[in-house]
């Protein structure tokens, strides 16, 4: 019987547009939530999911300082494993040898003419800002090596 109802869905899924799917399945989800919600309320277990709940919404609330913490390195791995349309990961673009020495010199912040010992103090003055172990992105710190490695010839 399992087995016969499964070829049923497959060939609907077959045939069904994506949103339509999508659709269909947030329905039969907030459905079976809410039988499982009646299930819980005739038998006498709702007591068990609130409480459930609450322990859930404590346990939350002690993290949120934990999560606001983290939530650039959060979201630089959400960006790194967000998918692009074509269905291929996307990862962040390192920088190539495309730098030109104006853009090294803005990226640093220096002016033209800028001697070894300005250019060496102000990307350490930005890498210490910038560094992914500080709260940046290995892109930012990766653009701030590339302009003193073009700056310095090296």
């Amino acid at each position: 019987m399992a087995l016969i109802i499964g070829v049923f869905v497959y060939r609907w899924y077959a045939k069904t547009p994506s949103e339509e799917v999508r659709r269909q399945l947030r329905r039969i989800l907030w459905l079976l939530a809410s039988v499982l919600l009646a299930g819980a309320l005739l038998t006498g277990k709702l007591n068990g999911l609130v409480a459930l709940a609450g322990v859930l919404l404590a346990f939350i609330a002690r993290m949120m300082p934990a999560l606001i913490n983290y939530a650039p390195q959060l979201h630089r791995l959400w960006r790194l494993f967000r998918e692009s349309p074509d269905g291929r990961r996307q990862s962040p673009r390192a920088p190539g040898p495309d730098m030109t020495r104006d853009q090294a010199l803005q990226i640093l912040g220096l002016k033209p003419g800028a001697t070894e010992q300005e250019i060496v103090a102000a990307h350490r003055s930005l890498i210490s800002k910038m560094h992914p172990d500080r709260g940046g992105s290995d892109y930012l710190a990766a653009q701030i090596n590339q302009a003193k490695k073009i700056l310095l010839g090296g």
